[in-house]
Formats: C-alpha cells, sequence, structure tokens
C-alpha cells in the first residue's frame, strides 16, 4: 500500500482516435532510397529523405535554379574557409553555369585567393610562426596585394576589382584557381569588406589605410547595388562567414530601403558547420522577415557547396539550360 495521498491519475475516461485519421510529418513516400553502385549523381540527389537538413538543400537548388530562369541574381558571401577548403574551382564552375552573379568575401577571403593564385598554396602555421614574429609577413602577400589596392583605388576601383585587375596583368600561374581573377575576366563583381586590423595584410609597411579604407567602401556600396537585384526572387547565400559578411549584408538590405527602393520576397541561406548567432539574425531571420525565406544548413562547406553544386547542374540538364 502505498504511504502516498495523491492517487496515479484514472485514465479510464480517456479517448483515442483512429492513427488513420491523425496528420503525421513524416511518411514511406519521403523517406530516402539505398544507393546503388554505379548510380548517377542524380539518382542519388534523387534518392535523399525529403526531411529538415536534404530538404533544405533541394528546397535552396531550387530557389537558386529559379532565381537563375528568371534573371534574378545569385549572390555568394564567402569567408576564408571557403577558400581554404578547395571549392575555388566549383566556384568558378558555377559562374560559368550563370549560377554566381557577384561574390562578398572578407580580408582573410582575399588573402587566400590570392597566394593559390600566385604561389598555389596557402594556410600557414599560425601557431609556429607567431612565436617566432612571423605571422602574416611573407614580403610578397602583404607587399603585392597592398600595392594592388593603392593603385586600384587611384583608378577608382575597390579592392576585389583592383586585385583582379592585378592578377590579370601579372597572369600568375594557378590564377585559374583563383575566385578574385576569374570573376574578374568574367565581369562578374568581386566586393571585399575588411576590419582594418584583423588581416595579416595591415601589418605590412606597403599597407595605406585610406586607400584601403576607400576602396572597401567603394565595394560596400557596389554590394549594396547588388543586394538590391535581390527584389522579388533573387538568391543570397552565407557560406562561413560568422560575422563580418552577415553585418555587411544587413547594412546593405538598410540602405537599399532607406533609399526607397523595394526589397522583398528573395531567399537567403547560410552554410556553415556551426549556426552562429549573426549569420541566423542578419542574413535568414530579419531580412526575410515580411517576405522571403530564410534557409540554415548544417555541415561542412567542403560537403555542402559540391552538394549544392551537384543538384544545380542536375537542375540544370533538366531544364535543358546546361552550359556544358
Amino acid at each position: 500500500m502505498s504511504r502516498y495521498r495523491v492517487q496515479p491519475f484514472d485514465t479510464s475516461r480517456t479517448h483515442t482516435y483512429p492513427l488513420s485519421s491523425r496528420p503525421s510529418k513524416v511518411s514511406v513516400e519521403s523517406f530516402g532510397r539505398p544507393h546503388k553502385r554505379g548510380g548517377t549523381v542524380a539518382e542519388f540527389l534523387s534518392g535523399l529523405p525529403q526531411f529538415l537538413g536534404a530538404r533544405n538543400l533541394r528546397d535552396l537548388a531550387l530557389a537558386i535554379g529559379k532565381a537563375r530562369a528568371e534573371g534574378k541574381p545569385v549572390l555568394w558571401g564567402l569567408g576564408a574557409h571557403v577558400i581554404k577548403t578547395g571549392l575555388s574551382p566549383i566556384l568558378i564552375d558555377l559562374m560559368d553555369r550563370g549560377f554566381v552573379a557577384g561574390i562578398a568575401l572578407n580580408g582573410a577571403g582575399v588573402i587566400h585567393d590570392f597566394e593559390i593564385a600566385t604561389a598555389g598554396s596557402t594556410s600557414e602555421d599560425v601557431e609556429s610562426q607567431l612565436e617566432r614574429g612571423d605571422f602574416g609577413m611573407a614580403e610578397e602577400t602583404g607587399l603585392w596585394i597592398n600595392s594592388a589596392i593603392s593603385e586600384g583605388t587611384a583608378a577608382g576601383l575597390g579592392i576585389g576589382e583592383s586585385l583582379g585587375r592585378y592578377l590579370a596583368q601579372v597572369r600568375p600561374p594557378f590564377g585559374d584557381c583563383s575566385l578574385l581573377l576569374q570573376s574578374y575576366l568574367r565581369s562578374i563583381p568581386a566586393t571585399v569588406h575588411v576590419t582594418i586590423g584583423a588581416d595579416i595584410i595591415h601589418n605590412h609597411p606597403a599597407c595605406s589605410p585610406g586607400d584601403t579604407g576607400e576602396a572597401s567602401h567603394r565595394d560596400f556600396r557596389l554590394f549594396a547595388s547588388l543586394v538590391a537585384g535581390l527584389d522579388g526572387g533573387g538568391v543570397y547565400l552565407n557560406c562561413g562567414s560568422a560575422v563580418t559578411l552577415p553585418e555587411v549584408f544587413l547594412k546593405c538590405v538598410t540602405l537599399v530601403r532607406n533609399s526607397g527602393q523595394p526589397l522583398r520576397d528573395f531567399t537567403t541561406a547560410n552554410l556553415d558547420f556551426i549556426q552562429h548567432y549573426r549569420p541566423n539574425e542578419n542574413v535568414i531571420k530579419r531580412p526575410v522577415k515580411t517576405g522571403g525565406r530564410g534557409i540554415a544548413i548544417t555541415g561542412h562547406h567542403e560537403i555542402l557547396v559540391p552538394l549544392l553544386a551537384a543538384w544545380l547542374i542536375e537542375i540544370s540538364v533538366e531544364s535543358g539550360n546546361s552550359a556544358e
């Protein structure tokens, strides 16, 4: 006999209903299909489950495909990690397929892209270099990038176009892997958004803070013009930037709307292995609160971006718009 005064709840008067009458969120029609050896990429993608991340990736691919078909821009905001993980050739291929109308980089992304173009390698061992006081002090990186920025600023260019023009002039040995160079050769706007003091090239004696600031501000205004084109169906993807590019994007959104231009009904996405505060608020939620959709997809860039690119290519083939 229990010593408690409270008795277990009496379930004799509860009622039930037929399972068949209940709306359910999951059904076998949306389940994944096992991949078969020798199967095509299209078969693999169509066999993914239609839930959560897989569904979000599919929805993003469809939004990008729709934007391209309707002549709306697809803009890519890229953190340095995207470049360091070897994704530039995939993004350059998407340029040629019409899936890139503009790219925005932070300062670190520029450094890695530039070093890849000129040396074929990048990303130093920070701890060992820092101990010796050598971190970020490679002569060519600091001198060439800063000189190109100053020369471009004098010509009225932003950082992205300045560096693209410089690389086109010197024809670096690994330029086919450079987003800066390849976007420049295709007349696809590339903008660069720096934080003074956060990038290794700001330590170099060739750095001109005035030129860097002026050129970066020009790129900010150029990016705002690109963002204005998102109205009515464009897509913006933030890939691997936790702070700088989400803040820049939000400021561009308010600048466009403040000027009286409409900016509604577009798609935003954040692709990263951690969903940070600023991308969620400044990319996924706030800009599309009154019209549009934000999509968050969590995973490693070196897996997500190739998967997304494959989906876009297959969409192109299905619609008869293949660049191949």
